[in-house]
């Protein structure tokens, strides 16, 4: 976790890897506010480091850190809100907004970050993915609030599509990792294991994303994370049009609420999805809540799934207890 770490000054460093210790694994996010005491969110619980309150100065270094002492080159990052770093961890920043014709131009003052850990869990998506396939990958909506698991889910699926499960082959990828979360990509090379067979747009819009590699790189199935917006959409149907099976994430919290939004509405109208995947918030992130079909009948049946999370990566030839719907 030392691209964590390095963000802090060294009196912040210490009593966080004092009040953590050993407990990286667990941690989802650290909420740094100016004047008030560190927020740690644990798995299942928060914890407060009371022994320091991040001060101006604080504020400065880890801004320094975030930037490489240039804030000039995160003039895009400050626009959106938050900063990928090293290792695709996501930092979000809040503060005076600065804006120009009405638009947000850039965020100033900032007082308050949001540094969400990103995980690579293997084996979060073997429980999910038989489902998602019958004789061909289906084209494929996981929802969920924030902090369910989609990314994790999407990131492990990219993996075993890219490599290959159970007795199905490996197939081409294209992972289009618009906000470097998915990958955490370094210089262009993904930090997290995507496949042997995936090939990443990192830091790309999604809409042009999409189009660039199926022009480039003849994906079978195209990964992408958070759509909404009417150009995602747009993408998304061109590329499905094209023969490219698409799996992606959307923030919401149920199918009935993804359908009274206007943009989605041509991907519902034209039955674009075969699976759709409930997330719930109340559950372990990445537990999945329901799998519909794209006659929303719920297919899952926990009793059925995978219980052992093993990494079927050595070989395509063992079996499992996981039936297909």
């Amino acid at each position: 976790m030392e691209e964590i770490l390095r963000l802090f000054p060294e009196k912040i460093r210490q009593a966080l890897e004092k009040q953590i210790n050993r407990r990286w694994s667990a941690i989802q996010e650290i909420r740094f506010r100016l004047q008030q005491p560190l927020e740690l969110v644990f798995n299942e619980h928060t914890e407060w480091l009371k022994s320091v309150k991040p001060g101006q100065n604080d504020g400065i270094f880890l801004l320094n850190q975030l930037s490489e002492f240039s804030l000039y080159r995160m003039e895009d990052e400050l626009r959106e809100g938050y900063v990928t770093i090293e290792g695709g961890h996501r930092v979000g920043l809040s503060g005076k907004v600065n804006t120009l014709h009405g638009h947000v131009k850039a965020i100033r003052h900032i007082t308050f970050f949001n540094i969400r850990i990103a995980k690579q869990t293997i084996g979060a998506s073997l429980p999910l993915i038989p489902y998602l396939y019958h004789n061909r990958y289906l084209n494929t909506l996981l929802i969920g609030p924030p902090q369910t698991g989609k990314t994790t889910l999407i990131r492990d699926l990219a993996r075993l599509i890219g490599t290959g499960w159970g007795k199905v082959g490996a197939h081409k990828v294209g992972v289009v990792d618009e906000r470097s979360e998915i990958g955490g990509s370094n210089k262009g090379i993904p930090q997290h294991d995507l496949g042997i067979r995936t090939d990443v747009m990192d830091a790309c819009p999604k809409d042009e994303g999409m189009m660039m590699m199926i022009r480039s790189m003849s994906p079978d199935v195209l990964i992408v994370d958070e759509i909404g917006s009417e150009s995602d959409v747009k993408a998304l149907m061109e590329a499905i049009n094209a023969g490219v099976t698409v799996i992606c994430t959307i923030h919401s919290h149920s199918l009935e609420e993804l359908k009274k939004r206007p943009s989605l509405k041509p991907l519902f109208a034209q039955q674009v999805f075969r699976r759709f995947v409930l997330l719930n918030r109340q559950l372990r992130p990445g537990d999945i809540h329901r799998i519909y079909d794209e006659h929303e009948e719920n297919l899952w049946q926990k009793s059925g799934c995978v219980t052992n999370a093993v990494d079927w990566r050595a070989s395509f030839h063992r079996h499992h207890n996981t039936g297909r719907a």
